[in-house]
């Protein structure tokens, strides 16, 4: 179900769409569940519960949410675990998988001569690795991420991409999951639209005012 804000959506309006990527085309929110339920038991903490659960507590900075879940960085600094979820996460690449319809999404953006690119709090090489599994490169003018594992903002990556392509805000809008995604959105001065199947839940995302909320990434072509 799609939810439009504020009049603000215009039909044809976009030159350029800025994909979030974790939680927004790759679905690995269940997987990112399962390994940080993995360091909680290594620790003996309690695992967080379910899809639900996780999806209530998870957020930017990703320090935070680690305190959250749990972790206790007076015994322990923060990149120890931070580092072990990076080496899990990347160990099975048959945990890996698009949204459904993602692919034929980005297709179809693609063929209308809207410009995409990806902006995400993952690192750069990841991301190229993680698209060229999925054969989905080709779909985009540039794919943007950060240079650790620390997941702390993509702001000024974004703020400049936009710089550097004299992308107008007017004609601009960020797809996203998470409430960091419209908060980075609304920095760039540009619409943001967001899909409630990631690894916020639509609570969350209500709150937020983007120009729609989304159920699922095949609602993009209706909404834009």
């Amino acid at each position: 179900m799609i939810e439009k804000r504020q009049g603000r959506l215009l039909a044809n309006k976009y030159t350029h769409l800025i994909w979030d990527w974790n939680g927004t085309l790759l679905d690995d929110a269940d997987w990112c569940l399962s390994v940080i339920n993995s360091l909680l038991a290594e620790r003996k903490l309690q695992p967080i519960g379910d899809i639900e659960a996780y999806r209530e507590i998870f957020g930017f900075p990703v320090v935070d949410y680690y305190r959250r879940a749990g972790f206790d960085f007076d015994k322990e600094p923060f990149d120890v675990p931070a580092n072990e979820f990076i080496r899990l996460y990347h160990s099975d690449e048959s945990r890996f998988r698009l949204f459904e319809g993602a692919k034929e999404v980005l297709a179809a953006i693609k063929g209308m001569g809207i410009r995409q690119a990806i902006l995400s709090a993952s690192e750069t090489d990841n991301l190229r690795s993680q698209t060229a599994l999925f054969g989905i490169g080709r779909y985009f003018d540039d794919i943007l991420g950060i240079s650790d594992i620390y997941a702390e903002s993509k702001l000024g990556t974004g703020r400049a991409y936009m710089a550097k392509k004299s992308i107008c805000a007017k004609k601009a809008a960020l797809i996203g999951d998470t409430a960091h995604d419209h908060e980075v959105a609304e920095a760039l001065g540009i619409d943001c639209i967001l899909i409630s199947n990631g690894h916020q839940n639509r609570r969350k995302l209500l709150e937020c005012g983007a120009v729609a909320l989304l159920g699922d990434i095949r609602e993009i072509l209706e909404a834009i």
